[in-house]
């Protein structure tokens, strides 16, 4: 469920017109629902509270935006984050540190140096090599760096090949025969204490037997590693759990089915679990709202040119995804358009050949379910600037990040002096 709605025959964002907020700010812009990310948060909260006292941390790569993140965080949220800026910006926003995990397969020495500064929870180690650099990076410190082994679990999670990470040929985590020899070793080394595992195979993912199977081997690995005398407290089961994009498609399953999952399959196991939802908490409650600049009429089709683009809203150009385009205003009525950009490549595309409530220039649209990947994948390809983000909350709206000028945009670039 979201707060985007008709009302009067025009699309709200909870109680504000979507037409309201571009006459303020202009277009294109990110809209987000503080109540439907309070509901998203609540529902995957209480849904896994069936499974003892969990962490659950949000993955900030979803949606990094501040006032997000401090949402988020009164909502008892924690953070996962797979960068030092990602880090800051929990902690910006108000997550305690003691609920920030640090995900990633290249952290630097300056990022764990950080992460150990501002006492995380954990890091999550993904190679012999990382952890190797991590004891060196602690015992120069003085401290102790509570790490968790990422597991590649060598399990397929049925979802689109750039955001599958289960896979063995997948450049995360550490393959499931190298681990128990990883784990006696970070036991050995100094400035190291294992305190669990980890694992995430995939993104968008409308199958739990994926998920199952994966968890299934985390169990099996954390009784192994118990048996030998390791200590094991906490296993992070990732995220990943799928969203309806297309509104013609069925259901992923509930926070609810996959709770009753994950209770069944770690029934027994008396460790304290760890969920990293991003997109399951994000996605459905943001849009990108756009203009149409012209309609034009090809050889062979229609097209609708936005002032949004690629490099706004990059997903359906990366990975050929689906996203629901909406009039902000419809009329009776159907028309037939493949809706694009103004970026110079033809891979600057929305929708091919969609069917659509009849436009005209000017017409205010609505890409929905942008809320996770949207401006936070976003770039300046053409010298586009960085469009701004808003939150509605009930009868009330503001800018959390504004739309970035020319003047910053080409203020980054420096000429050399030999340049005159």
């Amino acid at each position: 469920m979201d707060h985007f709605a008709l009302k009067g025959g025009e699309m709200h964002a909870e109680e504000v017109a979507l037409s309201a907020i571009a006459a303020r700010v202009g277009t294109p812009f990110y809209c987000y629902s503080e109540a439907t990310l309070r509901r998203h948060a609540r529902v995957v909260l209480d849904s896994l509270a069936s499974v003892g006292d969990p962490l659950v941390a949000f993955a900030v790569k979803a949606n990094p935006n501040v006032a997000v993140l401090r949402i988020l965080a009164q909502e008892g949220m924690g953070a996962d984050v797979v960068s030092e800026g990602e880090m800051v910006r929990a902690l910006s926003a108000g997550v305690p540190a003691n609920r920030i995990v640090f995900s990633g397969v290249g952290k630097t020495d300056a990022e764990m140096k950080a992460a150990l500064e501002a006492a995380i929870l954990q890091l999550n180690v993904e190679s012999e090599s990382e952890l190797r650099r991590l004891s060196r990076v602690a015992s120069d410190m003085g401290v102790t760096a509570h790490v968790a082994i990422r597991v590649n679990p060598d399990v397929d999670a049925g979802t689109l090949a750039k955001i599958s990470t289960g896979k063995a040929e997948n450049k995360f985590g550490v393959p499931l025969d190298r681990v128990e020899a990883l784990y006696a070793e970070a036991a050995s080394l100094p400035g190291i204490r294992p305190v669990g595992i980890a694992a995430h195979i995939g993104s968008q993912l409308f199958d739990l037997a994926p998920l199952e199977a994966a968890y299934t081997k985390l169990g099996a690995l954390a009784q192994r590693l118990r048996q030998a005398g390791y200590p094991v407290e906490r296993v992070d089961l990732g995220g990943g759990l799928g969203i309806p994009y297309d509104p013609k498609l069925p259901l992923p399953p509930s926070p609810a089915d996959y709770a009753a999952m994950v209770g069944r399959v770690t029934a027994g196991w008396g460790l304290q679990l760890m969920f990293e939802p991003g997109r399951l908490i994000a996605g459905n409650a943001g849009v990108l709202v756009a203009k149409v600049i012209t309609l034009k009429s090809g050889a062979a089709r229609r097209f609708a040119v936005l002032d949004a683009a690629m490099n706004d809203l990059i997903r359906p150009t990366l990975y050929g995804v689906y996203h629901d385009i909406r009039a902000v205003r419809p009329e009776a009525g159907e028309m037939v358009a493949t809706i694009v950009g103004p970026v110079c490549e033809t891979g600057d595309m929305f929708a091919e050949d969609r069917s659509i409530t009849p436009l005209a220039e000017g017409d205010l649209v609505a890409l929905m379910t942008a809320g996770a990947y949207g401006a936070t994948m976003a770039g300046t390809y053409n010298s586009r600037p960085l469009v701004p983000e808003v939150l509605v909350s009930g009868d009330r709206f503001a800018v959390i990040r504004k739309r970035q000028t020319l003047e910053e945009l080409v203020g980054l670039d420096r000429v050399p002096d030999w340049l005159g």
